[in-house]
């Protein structure tokens, strides 16, 4: 098992900004997702990645997991790694990081 490169905050954020954002995927709780987000992004519950390949996320893209911390997102993104997705990375740090780093206004929980 190999983990899958990271981005951080700061990145993601200038990412985003560029002609060819990745796609976000955030694989926290709904609970959590109520209380904050990075937009635009698709939830998929951590749970579902058990489950089966998500269909909404699109294999030839760049894509960026991201959780709380970036446990679960890791988990998820080496995940996708092993089943055919190949330009998926982790959030260092995940939507705390991003709070601290980006966007201060954000919740933090």
């Amino acid at each position: 098992m190999h983990p899958v490169d990271e981005i951080s905050a700061p990145e993601l954020a200038e990412a985003l900004r560029g002609d060819e954002p990745p796609v976000l995927v955030d694989v926290r709780t709904v609970q959590e997702r109520a209380l904050a987000s990075i937009e635009p992004s698709t939830h998929i519950g951590l749970e579902r990645f058990v489950a089966a390949a998500p269909a909404e996320v699109p294999r030839d893209a760049d894509v960026v997991v991201y959780c709380h911390s970036g446990m679960r997102s890791m988990q998820a993104a080496m995940w996708m790694s092993r089943n055919g997705w190949t330009r998926v990375r982790n959030l260092a740090g995940g939507i705390d990081a991003w709070s601290v780093t980006v966007d201060p206004e954000m919740p933090r929980y």
